[in-house]
């Protein structure tokens, strides 16, 4: 079963020519549900989430070499996926000629009420649309701690920054969505 398998017999098997493919075919099948989650939390759309999915992975494969064990094996590919889809949304914003993070927020909310694959619980709903409304980072923040419980220390990984400016934007990002849920 890949999820009894450990990350350093993932990383060795990658690490020989002769069972690299091994290796990372394991890592798909133990990650690739969590990659694929961490980012559709950031983009709420599944064909874009599938998308930036598959990229992640050709990153993984070709970087995986690289990964010195700084942290986590986890850690490490939600940075990639995180990162990923950061760079996606800025490319996305640019295609749809969209200047600003409120223009963004409404083609998402758009997004957010006819994506089929969401809940369709009218509280589920709510909630996306107000994490959606967050900053990118903050929105990122928000959603590793809250649906994934990820410690600030590996998310300080991820980001960089402190534990105590992480803890403050989750803090913000909470309060935001309280104020978003109340008013709605």
């Amino acid at each position: 079963m890949p999820q009894d398998i450990s990350d350093q017999e993932i990383i060795e098997l990658f690490g020989k020519e002769r069972t690299k493919e091994q290796g990372f075919n394991l890592l798909v099948k133990k990650y690739k549900q969590d990659i694929y989650f961490t980012i559709r939390r950031l983009v709420f759309n599944h064909e874009d989430a599938n998308d930036i999915s598959q990229n992640v992975l050709i990153k993984i494969w070709t970087h995986l070499d690289q990964y010195r064990g700084e942290a986590g094996l986890k850690t490490w590919i939600t940075k990639v996926a995180v990162n990923e889809t950061l760079t996606f949304l800025d490319r996305k914003k640019k295609v749809l000629n969209i200047i600003d993070e409120e223009g963004y927020n409404d083609y998402v909310t758009k997004v957010v009420a006819e994506d089929r694959f969401l809940s369709s619980d009218k509280i589920q709903q709510l909630l996306q649309e107000a994490i959606q409304q967050l900053p990118e980072k903050q929105r990122a923040v928000f959603t590793l701690r809250y649906y994934d419980e990820m410690p600030y220390e590996e998310m300080t990984k991820i980001f960089g920054g402190t534990e105590g400016g992480l803890k403050a934007s989750y803090h913000f990002a909470v309060q935001k969505v309280e104020e978003f849920l109340s008013k709605h």
